[in-house]
């Protein structure tokens, strides 16, 4: 049996605005900071045998954070977020006035959303299935933990349960919270926990607006 942790973020200047965010390298702000810690303290007793984190530094703090310079560490590209284009560090708001057709589909399906300079979820989704496969042939009957991104952490839990599009707005993850998925060579991956946060003390619930 191998069980993975779906671990998000904590929160950065980005979620606060409510900005796209996709590869903008936003640091955790203080908040996500005492998220972080207060993962940290729900994850203690969890005997985690690596964490692998999307390298940009929102992840990167979290997974630094909770691992306490006690567990491994490892960056893996198949887990950073979403390209996003001209869309990144934009105000939700602008991108609702100024692309009001491709707000639309974000809003209803956007696993169809494409336009120049974006990564497609659809891809998204397939690299970091490859990704996560990769690793788990080397940690079976072990525990892991992925920390990523909310548009990476939905696809992957997706893929690994077979739901169909549209899938994005029927999974909701917060910054700081964490999904549980084992996985079992007979019956495959499934999901025993989802969006855990009872230990955050400040969750700004990121909806559309």
């Amino acid at each position: 049996m191998l069980t993975i942790y779906f671990i998000r973020h904590g929160e950065c200047q980005g979620n606060r605005e409510k900005r796209f965010r996709g590869r903008h390298d936003f640091p955790l702000n203080e908040n996500g900071i005492r998220q972080a810690h207060q993962l940290k303290q729900a994850l203690e007793g969890i005997s985690f045998q690596t964490l692998y984190t999307s390298p940009l530094s929102r992840c990167r703090q979290t997974a630094d954070i909770i691992a306490n310079g006690h567990i491994p560490v490892v960056e893996e590209e198949g887990f950073i977020n979403i390209r996003l284009g001209e869309w990144e560090n934009t105000p939700q708001s602008v991108i609702r006035e100024r692309y009001p057709e491709l707000w639309n589909i974000w809003h209803t399906h956007p696993e169809k959303l494409r336009f120049p300079g974006m990564e497609p979820i659809p891809e998204v989704q397939h690299r970091a299935l490859a990704a996560l496969q990769a690793i788990q042939s080397h940690h079976s009957g072990e525990t892991i933990g992925i920390v990523s991104h909310k548009v990476v952490l939905k696809a992957l839990i997706a893929g690994l349960l077979n739901i169909p599009e549209p899938y994005f707005w029927k999974i909701h993850m917060d910054t700081a919270a964490y999904s549980i998925v084992e996985y079992s060579a007979g019956r495959g991956y499934t999901l025993m926990q989802l969006n855990q946060n009872l230990h955050l003390s400040d969750i700004v619930r990121e909806d559309l607006e």
